[in-house]
């Protein structure tokens, strides 16, 4: 299956990255059939797939390929045909990038289109950790050279998949500034536009570094969102707990209790719902509050958790979800939320699986199989 997706406006577009290619599934508004399409770019790794409503639904490909490396690929008719960026993200080389770790982008991880009133404007984060910002549609990229000179740069460690930078998150009300999440040293804000980072990390643990478990930066955020209705509220999974903040991240709250394990990589938010959220926990057999070596289920069972109290209880959500050896990974990208009443909440599994709620966790079906190992979910709405 190779042809476009076909949707109309209104009609909801699943977009699944995988090892082995990008897959469109498109459904009404009643969400109860998909029609699947794809492979595009079969055998490519796509670590993630995007739609911008602002560009009259341009789909942006974060794909890596073991022959041609990474690139910024882009569909204006759902999968259709298939564009590059001209001018591909890598790094400058020069002499004052001393400190950073060569010119060569080695993967493209997250691609975010920027604010309503920015039309033109997305960031892509890369690995080795940097943030790259086009203003042309995706057409020409230039490194954001501020967080490249930060100081701390040079003592940035690399986690289990890299030194990358997997999360973008902008404040929609001020357009200067943005948070970002780079595994494994943690989250850093602008209130400049980018001109000058500075961590903000406060309250976050970094078990994995007993000489110092409470860092300025060290930390290995697995996943970093913003709840858009509430200002000044974001919420992250980290290798070390579930935190919140409701002051743009100069304080950050531990809202693990509750929650089997304290390691996962996924969280999802509620569209309207500022204290909603959900999480899946991973590695609970382990028995360490540091986690990460087996990177499964928690205990086998597929659960995600739900919180409609912004963290002080949790929930686990089961129903239509395997609770028998379900040895089920989920990575940084694979669970996605819509913006319907009631909302949907969808995950994707290495299994190539894709469990999806109709209903906001109550209740679980699956809407596609034997797809390859999936690297990311997002889900919107056909323009």
């Amino acid at each position: 299956m190779t042809d476009a997706a076909v949707a109309r406006p209104g009609d909801l577009l699943m977009l699944v990255g995988t090892r082995k290619g990008a897959f469109i599934l498109n459904g009404d508004q009643s969400r109860r059939r998909w029609q699947l399409s794809g492979p595009y770019n079969p055998g490519t790794d796509i670590y993630h797939l995007i739609y911008d409503s602002r560009a009259g639904g341009r789909i942006f490909s974060a794909s890596n390929s073991m022959w041609f490396g990474p690139q910024v690929e882009y569909s204006d008719d759902l999968g259709g045909t298939w564009e590059q960026s001209s001018e591909q993200p890598r790094f400058t080389d020069k002499p004052e990038y001393a400190e950073h770790d060569g010119p060569t982008v080695a993967n493209i991880w997250h691609i975010e289109p920027g604010r309503a009133g920015e039309p033109g404007t997305l960031y892509a984060g890369v690995q080795p950790a940097a943030l790259f910002k086009s203003t042309d549609g995706g057409a020409t990229w230039h490194e954001v050279e501020g967080l490249g000179k930060h100081p701390t740069r040079s003592q940035w460690m690399p986690g289990f998949g890299g030194l990358c930078l997997h999360s973008i998150a902008l404040d929609r009300e001020d357009p200067q500034r943005m948070w970002i999440g780079i595994s494994a040293a943690g989250v850093f804000r602008t209130d400049d536009g980018g001109e000058n980072w500075r961590p903000t990390n406060q309250g976050v643990r970094a078990d994995f570094n007993p000489a110092d478990p409470l860092p300025e930066w060290g930390q290995c955020p697995h996943k970093l969102l913003p709840q858009s209705a509430t200002p000044g509220l974001l919420y992250q999974q980290n290798h070390c707990g579930v935190y919140r903040t409701d002051n743009f991240g100069d304080q950050w709250t531990d809202i693990t209790d509750g929650l089997p394990s304290r390691f996962g990589f996924v969280v999802g938010l509620h569209p309207r719902d500022p204290q909603t959220l959900f999480v899946m926990p991973e590695d609970e057999a382990l028995g360490t509050d540091v986690g990460g070596g087996i990177r499964y289920a928690s205990g086998g069972r597929f659960r995600v958790f739900r919180s409609r109290t912004g963290g002080q209880d949790w929930e686990p959500l089961t129903r239509g979800l395997p609770q028998e050896h379900a040895y089920i990974h989920v990575l940084r990208e694979g669970m996605a939320t819509d913006t319907l009443d009631p909302a949907g909440v969808y995950v994707g599994t290495v299994n190539g699986q894709i469990f999806y709620s109709r209903d906001e966790g109550d209740h679980w079906e699956v809407m596609a199989e034997n797809l390859p190992p999936i690297n990311s979910v997002e889900v919107a709405v056909a323009v």
